[in-house]
């Protein structure tokens, strides 16, 4: 049998269909105990709702068969970073981008780790003597360049460090890391895998047993366990993943063709323009775009007048979801350009946001 497309896996993944009479869509197992049997009898797979869950079970085999591998499901796309580097950067260095997500940097230094800084532009010629973990970002966030993951994967390999990658930016369905040579996969699934702004959630994906088991025991020892309701409407959401990641591409797409032109804006890149420097890796090792771009207006004034004058475009610092958002990302702490935007496009008709956000910059 052909492999299904993108479409039906998002919407049938996490399990065998139901039976006649039973719903199509069960509700959020929301017991925190279960049944245990006599004192005697080997405990099941949920016999605390700290240690599993049914409702994990079904998203996890959903994301898992999406990313070719075995899901986790933490409380966060940061719960899930610190599974990562609390099971897998000891004993060495870790590699991390300068130009990714801030707090990832952050937490590696709260927990003590040794930390090389690298650009990701960069990553694929960093040292790797005496590394443990190189954890990439590709596209970054918010700078939209990528790095080639088999050369780093083969080079880390060779120097015995293990390759995580945030996918959060790419999605399973524009990017499959593992595939690529990756160790682990790692994402905030509060982005665009839920897509509707209503859950905070995050997955670490390995094909690698041992090192799932390692990533279950430091769920359940620390506790960075996800709500079933939260998962459940993450599941929801998945569902029209697909959907939602076409029409995100095209209005990105049109968006940052069309923002090229407009005097205001410079510095405009999304990773599916051709001419885009990160353009030519991208193409080589994505699937499919995405709806997140970048640009930088004059200075934070003008970045608050733009924003006042949208109609659609709504100022929040998440990104991939079906409304149109906007982060003036300087203010978080990221080394950037005080008035660069990151842009995460949403579902609305792409004539009415070109429109929108040309005459709110006007």
């Amino acid at each position: 049998m052909t492999e299904l497309g993108d479409g039906t896996r998002c919407v049938h993944g996490g399990g065998p269909a139901p039976g006649v009479g039973e719903p199509l869509h069960p509700g959020p197992v929301l017991s925190s105990t279960f049944e245990l049997g006599l004192p005697g009898d080997p405990a099941g797979a949920d016999f605390y709702g700290r240690a599993g869950n049914p409702t994990w079970r079904v998203l996890e085999s959903a994301i898992g068969g999406l990313e070719g591998g075995d899901c986790t499901l933490f409380a966060s796309g940061m719960a899930a970073t610190a599974a990562v580097l609390l099971s897998c950067a000891r004993g060495g260095e870790v590699v991390l981008p300068s130009d990714g997500y801030y707090l990832a940097r952050a937490l590696a230094a709260d927990l003590g780790l040794p930390v090389r800084l690298v650009p990701t532009t960069l990553a694929a010629e960093a040292p790797m003597h005496d590394v443990a973990l190189v954890l990439l970002e590709t596209p970054s966030n918010p700078g939209l360049d990528v790095c080639d993951i088999v050369v780093v994967a083969a080079r880390a390999h060779a120097a015995g460090a293990l390759v995580a990658v945030d996918n959060t930016t790419a999605t399973p369905l524009g990017q499959r890391p593992l595939e690529l040579g990756a160790d682990l996969v790692v994402a905030s699934d509060t982005k665009a895998l839920a897509g509707h702004g209503d859950v905070v959630l995050g997955h670490v994906t390995t094909a690698d047993p041992a090192l799932a088991a390692r990533l279950r025991d430091t769920r359940t020892r620390g506790g960075a366990v996800p709500g079933p309701m939260e998962v459940w409407l993450a599941h929801r959401g998945l569902g029209t993943l697909d959907l939602r990641l076409e029409r995100q591409a095209a209005n990105a797409r049109a968006l940052a063709t069309a923002l090229r032109g407009h005097p205001a804006v410079r510095d405009v890149r999304w990773p599916g323009l051709a001419d885009d420097p990160a353009h030519a890796v991208a193409a080589r090792q994505m699937r499919r775009w995405n709806g997140v771009l970048r640009f930088t207006l004059r200075d934070p004034a003008a970045v608050g007048a733009f924003l006042a004058a949208s109609r659609f475009v709504e100022s929040a610092t998440s990104f991939g979801g079906l409304r149109t958002s906007a982060d003036r990302r300087e203010r978080w702490g990221d080394d950037v350009a005080s008035g660069l935007v990151r842009l995460s496009a949403g579902c609305e008709d792409t004539a009415d946001l070109v429109e929108d956000v040309l005459a709110a910059l006007d």
